[in-house]
């Protein structure tokens, strides 16, 4: 499709029914200090072809990521995606596909939700799931959001060790609304507190991220014991899904609503982006759920078809009985991770999920036996803390400088961990690779 900008007389005429005489007159309410006052720096008009030649050329200048041997994860990961999907994904009929506002003509689209809807609980052992959200940070804070309307109380408390980025959307989103987000702190184990989660009152829930930011995995059932008898809710988060292959499910273990992360269900990194937000509850707290859903019916016919059912968004209802506005169910990416999940299989989920889990203990061993030092003696999933002898900055450029990202540093998120790296390893780092990093960081 081209742009076809509006001609002089288009703008006129719009002008004049809004009641302004300039197109500047419409930004009159930001300050003029706030205002550039220049032409945008912006080089020549080019040709369709002329721009793409260029966006190669600056494309070219970057060098590929597969190139890289990448031990971080911190909520983004690299797996393997079967070639399935990428090529499902890429016809007409996904990749165009919009808002399923009319169930008659829309029985494909809401039928690829419906199966999403369908994987995502049996993954994450609850009732009922979404059609998808933003990402596990906004999937997150809708959670926290929902244990607020159903327990009428405006204090929430969040684990210190959900992901940094996550519990920042958390204060965005909760502030403005008035709700105190009370941060957990965690152990010498790398654990969540429970005792501090003990001793807090009038809480309407408790999130807590498993596996953690450090990879270490939480006991849900244990917090949800506790808040339960708060009357709170207990809420699971994570980011890394093939978590959920092999660690026991939050449903099975007591847990009330379930939000993270599911980029590492077959969707790219691309360098930060898309995400996708998992988002999924007990049936006692379906109706609480933000977003789409997806149900299935039978018409006159006794045929089997799909519909969007408990429609609880501001287009359905009055806006001031809306439990959100959240206006796109990632629906493309929902299907990615759909077809993701049906190509892998449940044997191929928990496979996958073991050869991570194998990959970064052999790691973690390999170092141990070299001297160095793993910060928690918990277990954990494929990602893990260790802290590196003094002076490692300069080994870590030069890493860099040979294209190996020796882990995430962690005094940027928890100042009291200066000097300690959160390493990552999945299926698509091989025994060379790990072999090598250990070699290059003692030597």
């Amino acid at each position: 499709m081209r742009y076809l900008p509006h001609t002089p007389e288009d703008i006129k005429e719009m002008l004049e029914v809004i009641g302004v005489k300039t197109v500047d007159a419409l930004f009159e309410a930001i300050p003029e200090s706030c205002r550039s006052k220049e032409p945008l720096n912006l080089p020549r008009a080019m040709s369709e072809w002329d721009l793409n030649a260029h966006m190669d050329a600056l494309a070219a200048t970057m060098a590929p990521s597969s190139e890289y041997r990448v031990f971080i994860g911190a909520g983004s990961y690299n797996h393997y995606i079967p070639s399935s999907v990428p090529y499902l994904l890429s016809r007409s009929e996904f990749s165009t596909a919009y808002t399923p506002y009319q169930p008659e003509i829309s029985q494909g689209t809401l039928q690829g939700i419906y199966e999403f809807q369908t994987m995502v609980t049996r993954l994450l052992g609850m009732d009922v799931a979404t059609a998808s959200h933003y990402d596990g940070a906004t999937a997150l804070s809708e959670a926290l959001l929902m244990a607020v309307r159903k327990t009428k109380k405006k204090r929430v408390a969040v684990s210190s060790l959900c992901h940094p980025f996550h519990r920042e959307v958390i204060r965005t989103y909760l502030g403005p609304a008035g709700i105190e987000v009370v941060e957990v702190p965690y152990g010498e184990d790398g654990r969540t507190d429970l005792a501090a989660v003990g001793a807090m009152d009038d809480v309407a829930a408790v999130a807590v991220q498993s596996p953690n930011f450090f990879g270490v995995v939480e006991d849900l059932a244990s917090f949800a014991q506790v808040i339960h008898a708060k009357k709170g809710l207990m809420i699971a988060s994570f980011t890394e899904s093939i978590a959920w292959g092999l660690v026991k499910n939050p449903g099975s273990q007591g847990v009330d609503i379930v939000a993270g992360d599911g980029q590492s269900l077959g969707i790219p990194k691309a360098f930060g982006g898309p995400g996708l937000g998992l988002l999924a509850s007990s049936k006692a707290l379906m109706r609480q759920l933000p977003g789409r859903l997806v149900g299935t019916t039978t018409d006159l016919d006794g045929k089997r078809g799909f519909v969007l059912t408990l429609a609880a968004r501001e287009q359905h209802i009055r806006r001031e009985k809306a439990t959100s506005n959240i206006c796109s169910n990632n629906g493309l990416c929902a299907l990615n991770a759909a077809m993701y999940m049906a190509s892998l299989g449940g044997t191929g989920f928990k496979r996958l999920a073991q050869i991570n889990h194998n990959k970064a203990e052999y790691l973690k061993r390999k170092l141990m036996d070299a001297g160095v030092k793993i910060t928690f003696a918990s277990a954990t999933f494929n990602e893990f803390v260790v802290k590196f002898p003094e002076g490692f900055e300069k080994t870590y450029d030069r890493l860099l400088s040979r294209m190996i990202v020796a882990g995430l540093p962690l005094g940027r998120f928890y100042p009291e961990l200066a000097g300690h790296y959160l390493l990552c390893v999945t299926e698509t780092l091989s025994k060379i690779d790990m072999d090598q990093l250990v070699k290059e960081v003692t030597a």
